[in-house]
């Protein structure tokens, strides 16, 4: 495996731990969230960094359906991710103290809300999309798993998914997407693990429908050249 790869392998994990452990805001602290949040910037640079070649053929070629999906899941993460940096950077206490402003706190406050949770769903989304190559590459490293194996993963899987649709209501994940709570409700009693623990099942969730959305238009686009 080339080196590059292995790198964006490595920033991608990294992404997905510190989107989990940014979801956790109050049980992790204000200040451990915002500099977690400025080094969720600096991982989001690098990953673009490194796939540029996607970004610079944006508007080349031709755009089929799955090409719209993906492009569709990326700018939506562009815009959450600067949406939660615009208010980050307002509504910041120790990170950013430093800097000079003032008021607006109130609207921040509700951008950084919707842009966390419309990202993390986005993002779950896009990762999703690109599950099939990611397993391609694991593949290469575990080898080929027997048939049994592979149906065994694909049953974890579904079990995820289906307990995510229960901690996605439970969290009222979709409530604060949508502003139809004004403020987040945290447990303080609760372990950290557990609450970590419902939303990678609610990321296992988008990335499996994702997955399996992405998979079944593949198969409509190929049959209809066939065809």
């Amino acid at each position: 495996m080339k080196q590059k790869t292995i790198l964006k392998i490595i920033i991608d994990i990294g992404m997905t731990v510190v989107l989990l452990f940014l979801m956790a805001y109050e049980l992790i602290g204000e200040a451990a969230h915002e500099w977690l949040g400025i080094g969720m910037l600096v991982l989001f640079i690098i990953h673009h960094s490194l796939n540029w070649k996607w970004s610079r053929s944006v508007f080349k070629g031709k755009y089929i359906p799955l090409r719209i999906w993906q492009t569709v899941f990326v700018i939506g993460i562009l815009l959450t991710i600067a949406g939660s940096m615009y208010s980050g950077v307002i509504l910041s206490k120790h990170a950013l103290s430093f800097m000079p402003i003032k008021g607006g706190r109130a609207l921040a406050r509700e951008i950084h809300m919707v842009s966390a949770y419309c990202g993390f769903v986005l993002m779950s989304l896009h990762l999703g999309f690109h599950w099939k190559m990611m397993m391609g590459m694991a593949s290469r490293i575990i080898k080929e798993l027997p048939s049994a194996g592979r149906w065994m993963l694909r049953g974890i899987a579904a079990l995820a998914a289906g307990y995510g649709v229960y901690a996605f209501i439970r969290r009222k994940i979709g409530h604060y997407m949508f502003l139809q709570n004004q403020y987040v409700f945290f447990d303080f009693k609760e372990p950290l693990i557990f609450f970590l623990a419902d939303y990678v099942a609610v990321m296992a969730l988008f990335v499996w429908v994702s997955h399996y959305f992405s998979k079944g238009l593949g198969h409509i686009i190929q049959k209809r050249k066939i065809i």
